[in-house]
């Protein structure tokens, strides 16, 4: 069902709270990747272009103690959000109480304020990450509607989500939510095919659920990562010392029995003698991979197996690096895969579902090239698995 947007509802003279996705790597007092404020910034400024009185706020981080919260303030965050937006951003040290209220009642149209990390709430009995009902409904007072627009934390029902929306008249979605909602399940629903599917990373376990739904719309899912090393396990191969769930090989082999036909493996892997940026690679068949080496990358053959099948696609999600990219050495195949999912631009929907995935193509300044690149890791896998979402659930219907 269509959910109502920012764009359904008057914002002049709001109070507008907008919930976004600001949890971003910080090392060293600076933010080493920002696309989650610059994903945010076509709703915060429409707000304030309309008129409204912009009240932002989200979670960094995690708070289990009172020393968490020196490295856990959005301080940084909203300094860096006022220069995205040339104008000043009031920043409230405060998750509640009268210094909130007041620089609330402060703000004139066109006025944006910021509050502190919402899990500063969390040091209290996880108010905020449990949905504590008090905690909900006073954030919802401080505002007149509320704006859902952190897909992150869509599959999290808190209490600056879905507590907020449970007791305010109105709740939308920011554009960046209304994205996530048209790109990744607008795809799911009605493909344009071929619809190709591409897995990685490092477990079985965690994809379990996206590979089962993913078999009932794709015409092909091909996979690579840590997680195809348990899928050569289920097919009798020696993997060597290679990351291995083996209490996942009989629920691999089911897998490859219901996904006969669809579930392309690679034909060859590049192995090292240890985990490490400097090792020796080898090329070795994907069947044969010496007991005293790990997978570490695919293949020049996997390479091409895999390009054949992406380059007739019309749709394309992926999800997981299919080597260890973050070793230059053994980045090859990601880059491959990378770029080409690019070549499909303007012929194809091509979809970045969130995490490590997301950081290669940026990492490799292909950015730009992708359909959609989704800003949350575990909620788009949810999203993938075909699961309602809490965090998409509470916005209201048109």
């Amino acid at each position: 069902m269509a959910k109502k947007t920012i764009k359904d509802i008057q914002l002049k003279g709001k109070k507008v709270l907008v919930r976004v996705d600001f949890n971003v790597p910080i090392k060293d007092g600076e933010i080493s990747d920002e696309n989650r404020i610059v994903q945010a910034l076509p709703t915060i400024k429409y707000i304030l272009d309309q008129g409204g009185k912009a009240i932002v706020f989200s979670h960094l981080g995690r708070i289990k103690e009172e020393s968490d919260k020196a490295k856990g303030s959005l301080d940084i965050v909203a300094k860096r959000l006022s220069e995205h937006l040339n104008q000043d951003v009031v920043f409230v040290p405060e998750t509640r109480g009268k210094l909130l209220e007041d620089a609330i009642d402060a703000l004139k149209d066109g006025e944006i304020l910021m509050f502190e990390n919402t899990r500063f709430e969390d040091l209290n009995g996880k108010k905020e990450s449990k949905n504590d009902p008090e905690l909900g409904k006073y954030w919802a007072s401080l505002g007149d509607v509320f704006v859902n627009d952190a897909f992150g934390t869509a599959h999290r029902e808190a209490a600056s989500n879905v507590g907020i929306a449970s007791n305010i008249e109105q709740t939308v979605a920011g554009f960046l939510l209304e994205k996530e909602i048209n790109f990744i399940g607008g795809t799911l629903e009605n493909p344009e095919r071929p619809f190709v599917a591409i897995l990685g990373g490092a477990k079985v376990s965690d994809k379990i659920e996206v590979i089962k739904n993913l078999l009932k719309v794709a015409d092909y899912v091909l996979i690579g990562g840590g997680m195809a090393y348990t899928f050569f396990k289920a097919l009798g191969y020696e993997v060597g010392t290679s990351l291995l769930e083996a209490d996942k090989v009989d629920l691999a082999k089911e897998l490859l029995e219901l996904g006969k036909g669809k579930i392309l493996l690679g034909k060859d892997i590049y192995t090292a003698k240890e985990f490490s940026p400097e090792s020796e690679k080898h090329v070795r068949d994907a069947e044969a991979i010496p007991s005293d080496e790990m997978g570490m990358d695919i293949g020049p053959r996997t390479v091409a197996l895999f390009e054949s099948y992406i380059e007739k696609a019309k749709t394309v999600v992926w999800n997981g690096p299919v080597g260890v990219f973050e070793f230059p050495r053994f980045a090859e195949g990601t880059l491959a895969i990378a770029r080409a999912v690019a070549e499909l631009e303007g012929k194809a929907t091509t979809i970045i579902g969130g995490g490590d995935s997301a950081a290669a193509v940026i990492q490799f300044g292909l950015a730009e090239r992708f359909s959609h690149i989704s800003t949350g890791g575990g909620a788009s896998l949810e999203y993938l698995e075909g699961k309602v979402l809490p965090g998409i659930e509470c916005v209201d219907d048109k």
